[in-house]
């Protein structure tokens, strides 16, 4: 590939929180150039914002359904590669599906789609087009993240055997849904949400951040799903015990309603021999402990981490990296395979490491098992694969 990817956008408008962010990040390397989009359900809203990235007024589409006809029936040397699909739950799986339907590769916000019979939709159709479905599972990009799971697959901690991962936040502790703020009025609604609140917004991010570290999969979950503020339609608070495939246990936690936490998302996984804890709140460190000598403090930007956390790292130590960069580096990733991509060959997202269509199913599964869990009298309930 002797030029950038082009990439095009659903939503990501002027008031959106996310859809600048994959713009920023996915600038951050170089590879890509925004080309397109349609930003807004609004025409006059996407427009506008189309205006304001200087982007072709030709190229800036009201609908979706538009943007995918016309770029499709562009030459080669001018269509998009990919679309970044940046819109409220609800409105992940109809573009997503109708660009692979037109030979585009994706990258989605997660959850991929509002079900999980929408999941195994998308499933299917990225089996039977071969095209590239990466998920925004931003904290797996960090590099610290990166080298906590190098330390685990080299058996560096021992068998695991406990894993503690929490994301606790305050931001909904009270009915900002009521009060006009857009990001609480569609994540608090189940039509726009789905059937998680706090569990499929933040929930799925520690579950998923649990099984990529460790390198085992959740297999069944206790649950207790919690609705503090009243009035509220969706869970803002909830709790599990886990159960892991390598016979590992631990306790997920994920709330909105903890008082003055930010985006404490944090992990503590304990082996035979030590222990690793890792906060996204100061995400260039990685603390190692162990059984029977003192406490080791790794930082970002050394020689002596692994090479799957160097070739992620940007700056020297002492420089911070954080947020942006993480979500950079799985564009990066992303980007990796769409190089190597050609028709009819499966590109392996293991081998790329991003997150991909699978571990979107598995996110869907995740939340629909642990509402199930919350709703039942049994003590355990088994996550099917």
């Amino acid at each position: 590939m002797k030029r950038k990817f082009r990439m095009g956008m659903v939503g990501g408008g002027l008031t959106s929180f996310i859809g600048p962010v994959h713009r920023k990040a996915a600038g951050i390397d170089g590879q890509i150039e925004l080309v397109c989009g349609a930003f807004s359900i609004d025409p006059a809203e996407s427009l506008e914002t189309g205006k304001s990235l200087f982007l072709n007024p030709k190229r800036v589409y009201t609908t979706y359904s538009e943007m995918f006809e016309k770029e499709k029936n562009l030459p080669p040397d001018q269509r998009i590669d990919f679309v970044s699909v940046v819109t409220p739950n609800h409105v992940h799986y109809a573009p997503t599906k109708m660009a692979l339907e037109c030979g585009f590769h994706v990258m989605v916000e997660k959850p991929i789609a509002f079900s999980l019979a929408e999941a195994n939709s998308l499933k299917k159709l990225v089996d039977k087009t071969g095209l590239i479905l990466a998920l925004a599972h931003t904290y797996t990009g960090y590099p610290m993240v990166k080298e906590a799971r190098h330390l685990i697959r080299s058996g560096k901690i021992g068998k695991v055997r406990k894993v503690f991962v929490e994301y606790p936040q305050g931001w909904l502790s009270a009915p900002l849904e009521k009060e006009g703020n857009m990001q609480a009025s569609w994540r608090t609604n189940p039509k726009q949400s789905g059937m998680g609140g706090a569990i499929g917004d933040i929930g799925t991010h520690a579950a998923n951040l649990a099984e990529y570290i460790t390198g085992a999969n959740i297999t069944e979950v206790c649950t207790m799903l919690n609705t503090v503020v009243t009035g509220r339609l969706l869970d803002d608070d909830n709790s599990m015990l886990v159960k892991f495939d390598n016979n590992a246990t631990g306790v997920l936690l994920a709330t909105q309603v903890a008082a003055g936490e930010e985006n404490n998302l944090n992990i503590r996984i304990y082996g035979e021999k030590g222990g690793i804890e890792w906060r996204q709140e100061e995400p260039n460190t990685l603390v190692l402990k162990w059984l029977d000598k003192p406490k080791e403090i790794l930082r970002a930007g050394w020689s002596y981490l692994s090479d799957d956390a160097k070739r992620y790292i940007r700056t020297p130590a002492g420089h911070p990296e954080g947020y942006l960069e993480a979500f950079a580096n799985i564009y990066r990733s992303f980007t990796n395979a769409l190089k190597d991509y050609k028709p009819g060959k499966k590109i392996n997202a293991e081998k790329y490491d991003f997150p991909d269509v699978g571990h979107g199913v598995r996110g869907m599964t995740f939340v629909e098992t642990v509402v199930k869990s919350a709703k039942s009298n049994k003590k355990w309930v088994k996550i099917k694969n």
